[in-house]
């Protein structure tokens, strides 16, 4: 700021309050606008597109000031959390007309993009984790928190690499920092992730807070503490929907890093970002929104205990058997709005009487589905029922209540029910007995002045008038009314017996709306009250939308259950990918089965490029996770062990952020299989070692071959074009040849798609090369120098060019004599006669 500006007492203040927030963008309300100063001003006129003005334009330093209407703000802070800023919301809290100078003003909340409640940054069908982290001694604590559903859940994580992924699979956008969190886990955070940072030390500890994290040890509930302490602080109101802390450990569900999730397309495609062609794409036929939410984080966590998966399982088998009763199930949970997050802005203070009519409507669904659960039910079923409670009295809360029109604004009546409230109904009796007092005395006044066309009417300034056009002015009997306002065509009066009615019926009026907003108040209390029930219903409710979810596409894709074994055999028959399939049809896919007994470790599988290995590796891998969160799977039939871990190295990509080349992000995925598969791991590595050197790449390859069968000993499908490998199957009793089938006909490659056993006969990357559309003449030098090589001969140099190479055809020894005669002359030492002579014989030699 300039030294020769003299603050205002409304700058002082702005100052001030800007000072605490020096992160966020201060919206500062000046009565309908919400305007911004300074750097701020600057930016978000950038950000949003908006005209930068000024304070004090004739001053010397002028103030840069731009803003917004309040009414339309929302939309406007959206844009700037949806970019990673933060917003802090400062507004009067004192009535200017009471005020006794500067008129007091507070931030009332700050939006983050880890605790936005509502608005187009909330998709429906994903949460919105806010994450505090801290380091202690030799772990870290985490501790997540969903604002707008009340989840809150806490771990302890082993290392970067473990916070990194957590974090990643939360799909976290912003990150509460302790300060003792190391520079390099920042780092290793912001450059991989690209996250908000924020930061809380102190925290405060009221009572239902303590409460919340009772059953924590010190350090988790330290951290957890923290994250509360940021979400009072910053949010400003009621958090009573927030849920009891519940700890939870990564090794208790199928652990997948964050590369394997990238690879396995399972949330997010690769080449676009967005849902479609992805695990979930296929698995979501979910209706409701907390049950698309809840989906994700099946996949995202598969379960690694069998009884837990096969109760999931028998759901499902359950509801593919009911065909009639799925279908009614699901037109029930249409109906059903998202509980979670009504239970989150009832405890906000944001709800209004549509919300609280959706709320009803959702609970009156929660009958029919018991009963249709109850019809099917054969023992499977009676966890989640015993959680299905109707709330019978909250339903008639509302609907005695609430009025089914109910406006958006909760403080402009027409919101309650006639006869919920006998005072309220009193209020409206008189208004409507006002109004009809008004057209009585309108139709008196007409009778009494003779004048067909006056009227009585009402506008927010003067309140309720008679009105007289000017050409009847002449028929009113003088000194009968008191004049008001004159207009260009009218006159308007009123009279003691109209002000009268007045009165009655803008008392009435006033004191039905504040009695409204109270009644609408308690009825909104009341219904705080049941945030942990409505909380346990919603989980039970997002449980039954994923099963049907399951059985719909388990039935409407030919799906089977998958069998579980602790001998560790992999028997897949006529497996697909559930992806590619969708895509194709299930008429165009060429199953592929996949048998690994418990003495086969390692299928070494070749083939040409694009015949389907990667494939055949992505489908094993998303049908184990399939077969883990409950679903059945594609394939004939199936039996498998539970695996702890995948791990995956398939497709080539650069880490440009970190600075490293697909061979050192082949080499530290690689490492990181290694260091930390089992027995009971699923490793999938795609041509690993092809980033480097011939020899190097393949050197790599039978080591990490060798190092798996003899100390890792996971399940283990290792595909590569280095021929030379499938040596290994003799040296190596638990590795197994197998190739996709590939046939010549008429000079053009066919792909089988289809899995054979033993080695590839070659690789036929010059047919690829040819289907790709390479120039002619490039795969015909191509071919000739693989044959050099298949014969064991070095790469020669290039050839003469084409047209003096049709000169010269191999075999004929005159022409080669004169090529070795034309390879001895220098040129450089012959004149011009001496060089056309010699050319002249050579010719004639040749013709």
């Amino acid at each position: 700021m300039p030294p020769e500006t003299k603050l205002t007492p409304m700058m002082e203040q702005y100052f001030k309050i800007k000072a605490a927030y020096p992160d966020a963008f201060l919206f500062y309300r000046l009565g309908d606008f919400y305007e911004l100063f300074y750097t701020d001003a600057i930016e978000v006129s950038q950000l949003l597109e908006l005209t930068l003005t000024s304070r004090n334009k004739n001053a010397v330093d002028p103030v840069p000031m731009c803003g917004v209407p309040y009414h339309a703000a929302a939309a406007y802070i959206d844009t700037l959390v949806e970019q990673g800023y933060k917003v802090a919301i400062c507004e009067q809290v004192e009535d200017p007309k009471t005020a006794k100078g500067m008129v007091k003003r507070e931030v009332v909340q700050l939006v983050t993009p880890g605790t936005v409640m509502e608005g187009k940054n909330l998709s429906a069908k994903d949460n919105n984790y806010l994450v505090a982290l801290a380091q202690g001694i030799s772990d870290f604590q985490l501790a997540y928190v969903d604002l707008s559903t009340g989840e809150l859940k806490v771990a302890l994580i082993a290392d970067e690499e473990g916070v990194l992924n957590e974090v990643s699979v939360l799909r976290a956008k912003e990150v509460l920092l302790t300060n003792d969190i190391s520079e390099s886990t920042k780092e290793l955070l912001e450059k991989r992730l690209g996250l908000v940072f924020s930061y809380q030390e102190t925290m405060i500890c009221p009572p239902h807070f303590e409460s919340l994290t009772n059953e924590l040890d010190e350090g988790l509930k330290e951290v957890t503490l923290k994250l509360l302490t940021y979400l009072n602080e910053t949010q400003k109101r009621s958090l009573d929907h927030l849920q009891q802390a519940r700890m939870y450990q990564v090794d208790h569900f199928l652990k997948l890093d964050y590369h394997s999730k990238a690879n396995l397309e399972l949330i997010q495609a690769l080449r676009t970002g967005k849902k479609q062609g992805t695990l979930l794409w296929l698995l979501d036929e979910t209706k409701t929104a907390m049950g698309g939410r809840l989906l994700k984080q099946w996949i995202d966590r598969p379960l690694i205990q069998q009884q837990a998966i096969e109760t999931r399982q028998n759901q499902v088998a359950s509801f593919v058997h009911a065909f009639f009763e799925r279908g009614d199930l699901q037109e029930a949970l249409k109906k059903v709005y998202d509980l979670e997050r009504l239970a989150g802005r009832v405890a906000f203070g944001n709800v209004n009487g549509r919300d609280l009519i959706q709320l009803k409507t959702s609970l009156q669904q929660i009958p029919l589905l018991r009963h249709i659960l109850q019809g099917i039910d054969q023992g499977e079923w009676q966890g989640l029922l015993s959680r299905l409670s109707p709330m019978e009295d909250l339903v008639q809360l509302i609907e005695t209540g609430i009025s089914e029109d109910a406006p958006l604004a909760i403080t402009e009546g027409k919101i309650i029910k006639t006869g919920f409230n006998e005072q309220l109904d009193q209020y409206r009796e008189a208004m409507s007995s006002g109004k009809k007092w008004l057209a009585e005395l309108e139709a008196k006044e007409r009778q009494a002045t003779g004048i067909k066309t006056l009227k009585i009417g009402f506008n927010r300034v003067f309140g309720y008038y008679i009105e007289i056009t000017k050409a009847n002015l002449v028929h009113l009997p003088e000194n009968r009314y008191e004049r008001k306002q004159t207009l260009a065509n009218a006159e308007r009066f009123i009279s003691p017996e109209l002000k009268e009615i007045e009165t009655l019926i803008l008392e009435a009026e006033e004191k039905s709306v504040d009695l409204e907003y109270q009644l609408f108040l308690a009825i909104r209390e009341e219904v705080k009250k049941s945030i942990a029930s409505l909380q346990q219903l919603a989980q039970a409710v997002s449980e039954i939308d994923v099963l049907q979810s399951f059985a719909t596409v388990s039935e409407k894709y030919q799906y089977v259950r998958p069998t579980f074994n602790q001998e560790g055999r992999l028997r897949i028959i006529d497996g697909r990918h559930p992806v590619v399939e969708k895509v194709l049809g299930h008429q165009e896919y060429i199953p592929n089965s996949i048998e690994m007994d418990q003495d086969s470790l390692i299928l070494l599988i070749t083939g040409p490029n694009m015949s389907g290995k990667s494939t055949y590796m992505r489908q094993l891998a998303l049908t184990v996770i399939m077969a883990q969160i409950g679903c059945f799977i594609p394939a004939e039939s199936a039996e498998m062990p539970l695996f702890d871990q995948i791990f995956t190295r398939i497709g080539a990509s650069d880490d440009l952020i970190a600075g490293q080349s697909t061979f050192m992000v082949e080499m530290i995925e690689a490492n990181h299989a290694l260091q930390h598969a089992t027995t009971n791991s699923l490793i999938l590595f795609d041509e690993l070692g092809r980033g480097t050197a011939t020899y190097d790449g393949m050197a790599l390859a039978q080591a990490i071959i060798e190092y798996i069968h003899r100390e890792v000993r996971g399940k283990t499908l290792f595909s590569t074009h280095y021929h030379e490998l499938t040596v290994l199957e003799e040296e190596l009793s638990q590795l197994k040849n197998v190739h996709v089938g590939a046939v010549e006909k008429e000079g053009e490659l066919v792909f089988l798609h289809k899995m054979l056993p033993g080695p590839a006969d070659k690789s036929y990357g010059i047919h690829v090369a040819k289907i790709a559309g390479l120039p002619k003449r490039l795969l015909e030098r191509a071919d000739d120098l693989l044959v050099q090589l298949e014969n064991g001969h070095p790469i020669q140099k290039a050839p003469l060019p084409v047209e003096q190479l049709s000169l010269f055809h191999e075999g004929n020894e005159e022409e080669q004599r004169v090529l070795d005669e034309l390879r001895r002359l220098n040129v450089l030492e012959m004149t011009p006669l001496d060089a056309m002579n010699v050319l002249h014989q050579l010719q004639k030699k040749v013709k």
